[in-house]
């Protein structure tokens, strides 16, 4: 392994943080498999290393108690034990999520989810992103100002996955995402232990909302995904979810996970079109050709979800360097998308790259994201009702800092001020 500098590669490092790039270049022309001396992680940097990690289950396991806990306690020792007993005491300790089971468990809960996200479902919801999409842009045309990501990144998705959960009422969802902010916050691994017992606080809160309308809806069904998640019978496991399961649910994979990743899409894309007006104006120009382009390459620039753990349960070897059982494995995705042994003037935009979608912001492999059709049609709303709406549009001055909440998975911009000149044609 060549020598690197780790203060240059520091990924728990809150300025590295905001912009990773060049770290991540570092490490994949020098150390492409690199275990950080700080965290004891290995970083894996490399398409093709990377996606051989998430199809190779045999030796890269994605199990909740290695890949999860244990990665954040690398970082916050004393945090996770405290944090689950405060679980304990006032509300319900998270099981395992999906995208933290393997094969066969996995599998076997994911058939809840096939349902709800197959193409049918989705075809069905697009009327509801389409839309809203332009009501959220018509609450503030007149304006010609909003911040983009308070204003239309965060209720576009947040207000899909309500309507996919049944919940109908929009203040209850802004109570949910407080409660889900705070399990965003915390998986960061970048809070202090107050601030963490703090964060998991206010989930118990989000717990305690969710925890009667499970009970009720064992009592009384209806078509929501809710209550097919808290209905459906896993064959294989002779029994439903239970509570301690649902409520891990209602965090990660479907408030968090069906909305915070699409949040930081839509205000990426944003922020890059302003940044390239040449972009803008092939895109202004012809929508119908490149705007499903566009999105896979905002996807892969600014990749939502940076990276994810995996775990080694024996010993393995990956591009020459060993790696012994019990280490975490920190899967770069989003250096991975910025391969130049892969794609072909990676800084770019090219809105005629051959197979936009061939990237890794989704995962690969069995625990691909389930919800990426979905995404992918907000994300071409969004867009496209920005490119309607606004004849051009800039960010305002003095308003923006352009900073990133500090996170060690996810990348996600604070806020993003903009100004526009409205179309009068809308």
């Amino acid at each position: 392994m060549t020598d690197i500098n780790h203060e240059e590669v520091d990924l728990t490092d809150v300025e590295i943080q905001q912009c990773p790039y060049d770290a991540y270049k570092k490490l994949r022309d020098n150390a492409p498999v690199y275990q950080d001396p700080k965290t004891g992680f290995f970083i894996v940097t490399r398409y093709e290393d990377v996606r051989n990690v998430l199809k190779d289950t045999e030796n890269f396991k994605s199990s909740y108690g290695a890949a999860g806990q244990k990665a954040e306690g690398n970082i916050n020792t004393e945090h996770v034990n405290k944090g689950t007993q405060l679980f304990k005491e006032k509300g319900w300790v998270p099981a395992p999520t999906l995208a933290g089971r393997d094969d066969p468990n996995h599998k076997e809960m994911r058939s809840i989810f096939d349902q709800a996200f197959r193409p049918g479902k989705i075809k069905e919801l697009e009327p509801n992103v389409e839309s809203l999409s332009y009501e959220l842009i018509d609450a503030f045309l007149d304006d010609g100002y909003c911040d983009w990501v308070k204003q239309f990144s965060i209720p576009l998705p947040l207000k899909i996955i309500g309507i996919q959960m049944g919940i109908e009422n929009e203040d209850d969802l802004w109570k949910i995402k407080k409660s889900t902010d705070a399990f965003f916050h915390r998986i960061g691994m970048m809070l202090s232990q107050e601030e963490e017992l703090e964060t998991i606080e206010r989930e118990i809160e989000g717990q305690h909302y969710f925890q009667p309308i499970f009970e009720k809806l064992r009592e009384c069904p209806n078509d929501t995904l809710l209550s097919e998640l808290v209905n459906t019978e896993i064959e294989e496991w002779g029994r439903t979810l239970n509570d301690n399961e649902l409520h891990a649910e209602m965090m990660a994979d479907t408030f968090v996970g069906g909305s915070e990743t699409t949040t930081n899409a839509l205000s990426a894309g944003i922020k890059l079109l302003i940044e390239k007006k040449d972009i803008w104006g092939m895109l202004k120009e012809n929508s119908e050709k490149y705007l499903k382009v566009f999105v896979e390459e905002v996807l892969r620039l600014e990749s939502p979800v940076q990276s994810l753990m995996r775990n080694t349960h024996k010993d393995v070897e990956l591009n020459g360097v060993k790696i012994p059982a019990g280490s975490i494995i920190n899967v770069r995705y989003a250096a991975a998308n910025r391969d130049e042994n892969y794609f072909e003037k990676p800084e770019e935009i090219n809105l005629e790259r051959k197979k936009a979608g061939s990237h890794m912001a989704f995962g690969s492999g069995i625990h691909h994201c389930l919800g990426a059709p979905l995404a992918r049609r907000e994300l071409y709303w969004g867009f496209k009702a920005a490119l309607d709406s606004f004849e051009d549009m800039w960010f305002a001055e003095g308003k923006n800092n352009f900073k990133y909440h500090p996170h060690y998975l996810l990348r996600s911009l604070k806020e993003l001020h903009i100004e526009f000149t409205p179309n009068p044609k809308r």
